[in-house]
């Protein structure tokens, strides 16, 4: 799959995002090992700690069809700059992403940056 379109997608992941408390709507869409790809977007709680982000959101979707090895992921946001996942979100993705895995952020403006998992999580934990 082309990297735009795993972009397009995640943007079209936050459209349905339930942000009402940050207004901040972002979506993901990732691809797995076989080619399978799953879309999501964060899901707000007015109990903050039961928030859930976009990258999480796809990631739950595939590993609840039976997918465990992510190849990349595309994060994107209403800001239409560059949204990076949050440390909870990378330690998330490396449970099922190898480190050369491809995280793509994007800017309406700039375009597509792309990072290897390793990049953005540098010495992840595991167990």
């Amino acid at each position: 799959m082309e990297k735009e379109k795993l972009v397009e997608l995640a943007y079209k992941a936050s459209e349905y995002s339930y942000s009402p408390y940050s207004h901040f709507k972002v979506g993901a869409a990732l691809i797995t090992e076989d080619g399978s790809v799953f879309t999501g977007c964060n899901v707000e709680n007015s109990s903050y700690g039961a928030t859930i982000c976009a990258e999480r959101t796809c990631a739950l979707k595939a590993v609840s069809e039976g997918h465990r090895k992510f190849k990349m992921i595309a994060v994107v946001s209403g800001s239409n700059e560059y949204t990076y996942p949050c440390g909870i979100c990378r330690q998330f993705l490396s449970e099922f992403m190898d480190g050369d895995g491809v995280i793509l952020v994007h800017d309406k403006n700039k375009g597509i940056k792309e990072y290897t998992l390793s990049e953005m999580l540098p010495e992840a934990f595991h167990l």
